[in-house]
């Protein structure tokens, strides 16, 4: 099944479902994609975002992979959707996109065993982790690097984990030609590790996002691309970018 956050004609938010007629359908009511403004499948109070996830990432950006779990935030003003255009920050050499897997969590939590770390996931999404490289690599905690506004596109569906194969393709496709192909089997850190450690500093709420870390192939953005990001078993997650 996969569940979609939408706001109906009338304007009230509804989490229906996606059907593989692409409907969306809740109360015995039926619309097309077009017909609704599709939101972002939950309202997180955090993203906790993984970098160098992939070996294959590490080696493109000339770093070692780590050794255990490297995390950042990204605040939830950073959170956009599905059709969204997302306005990136002016006046910067290069903004790049970077397909991740993300974990909306269920339920609020902590000291979470890495054996029970499934229980307290809801399903999986689809992540673009914006990324303002200028910024980035001049800071420490990323805070402009990362944390802009809208730099967290997420959607369009959760669908339960079961449905997302082990070795799942993750893709990004710019403008229609592809740059991304990875797959969940590359991960470094599984999603019950992550939880398991992320949770062992910190209290995670219902409809947190666990962003899950890139695959090789991020590459910059320019004004007026289109971005789509697809993984096997979940989806595609459309949206636009403008630079002012």
């Amino acid at each position: 099944m996969r569940y979609v956050r939408f706001r109906d004609p009338a304007g009230a938010v509804r989490r229906g479902t996606w059907t593989d007629t692409d409907e969306i359908r809740f109360g015995g009511e039926r619309y097309t994609p077009d017909e609704v403004d599709v939101l972002a499948p939950s309202e997180p109070s955090k993203i906790v975002c993984v970098g160098l996830n992939y070996a294959g990432h590490a080696e493109e950006l000339g770093k070692e992979p780590p050794d255990r779990p490297r995390m950042f935030f990204k605040p939830p003003n950073t959170v956009s959707s599905h059709g969204a255009t997302v306005t990136l920050p002016a006046d910067k050499d290069r903004i790049e996109y970077e397909a991740e897997l993300g974990v909306v969590i269920g339920e609020q939590c902590r000291n979470v065993d890495e054996s029970e770390a499934m229980d307290v996931v809801e399903g999986y999404t689809c992540m673009n982790d914006l990324s303002n490289r200028d910024d980035q690599h001049i800071e420490q905690n990323y805070v402009r690097g990362k944390g802009f506004d809208g730099a967290a596109p997420l959607g369009p569906v959760v669908v339960e984990p079961e449905a997302v194969p082990d070795d799942a393709f993750v893709r990004t496709r710019v403008n229609g030609e592809q740059k991304q192909d990875g797959s969940l089997s590359e991960l470094i850190f599984s999603v019950p590790e992550l939880i398991a450690e992320i949770t062992a500093y910190i209290t995670l709420e219902a409809g947190d996002v666990v962003s899950t870390g890139t695959p090789k192939g991020v590459g910059p953005l320019a004004d007026g691309d289109e971005v789509e990001i697809e993984i096997e078993g979940i989806g595609t997650l459309q949206h636009a970018v403008r630079i002012p």
